[in-house]
């Protein structure tokens, strides 16, 4: 995909990996349209880039949003839209509210599927196109105390390789992107600390959004970025009860800090 030029759409443009991304397509030479929740986040990222970025408040759990996300994206010429826009969802199933649930499905799996289908139209008329799946390590390696999170990002995945094949005759490439945890405030004080007692490695938002951004010059369309978890998730696909077992040993730990959270 060639990027100086491009015209992209950028989802969850106020968050940690958002804003990583955002500096590192500018780098690239794209023109960018900044989709969000939160204002002042917007605003300051856009006096940091300058000219070339244009911002759009939306709240892609609403309908009405995402036509107005998919007509702005049209009059600014999107060629390519990265779905980057999610909520971590950290914690026993059976202790969530439905309505964090609920919310974990609807922004990290329904509204990327709605807000792309919305844009199809206009990005199969583009002679060169793409969309972009940010998911994550979960959807391929699903995790104890977090169920619905990695049952969002499998399905993301699952999209992304029906889409891609969908698409296949046409001019718009189909991308799926799995990081390992990122350093950022999508992790809330519980997951930090499960990570920290785990000995998980969170990678800099900015080294994330450099390696998606370097991807999308070739034509590989599926990344898992991290080592160990690239190699458990290939086991998981081979065969699910040996990462049960490694899952088990640790399962008193993830229940623990996940009752303290909510106590």
């Amino acid at each position: 995909m060639q990027l100086n030029g491009a015209h992209v759409v950028l989802t969850g443009a106020s968050g940690g990996l958002g804003i990583a991304l955002a500096h590192a397509l500018h780098a690239e030479g794209a023109q960018l349209l900044l989709c969000g929740r939160d204002a002042g986040r917007l605003g300051a990222l856009r006096t940091s880039l300058g000219a070339n970025a244009q911002v759009l408040l939306a709240d892609l759990t609403q309908p009405a949003d995402i036509e107005r996300v998919a007509t702005e994206a049209a009059n600014f010429g999107a060629d390519l839209l990265i779905n980057n826009a999610g909520i971590s969802g950290y914690g026993l199933l059976a202790q969530q509210p439905w309505a964090v649930i609920d919310a974990v499905l609807q922004i990290n799996l329904i509204a990327p599927i709605r807000l792309t289908h919305t844009m199809l139209p206009h990005l199969v008329r583009k002679p060169a196109a793409a969309v972009v799946m940010v998911g994550s390590i979960f959807g391929s390696l699903p995790f104890a105390g977090f169920a619905a999170y990695s049952s969002a990002k499998a399905g993301l995945r699952g999209f992304s390789q029906a889409l891609r094949r969908e698409l296949a005759d046409t001019p718009v490439e189909v991308f799926y992107f799995a990081p390992r945890a990122i350093d950022t405030a999508l992790n809330s004080p519980a997951a930090r600390r499960l990570n920290a007692t785990l000995g998980n490695t969170q990678d800099a938002p900015e080294q994330v959004a450099r390696r998606i951004v370097q991807s999308l010059h070739g034509t590989r369309y599926e990344h898992h970025l991290g080592f160990p978890e690239r190699l458990f998730s290939w086991i998981n696909g081979l065969n699910p009860r040996w990462i049960d077992r490694g899952v088990a040993a640790k399962l008193s730990a993830i229940k623990r800090i996940a009752s303290e959270e909510r106590a």
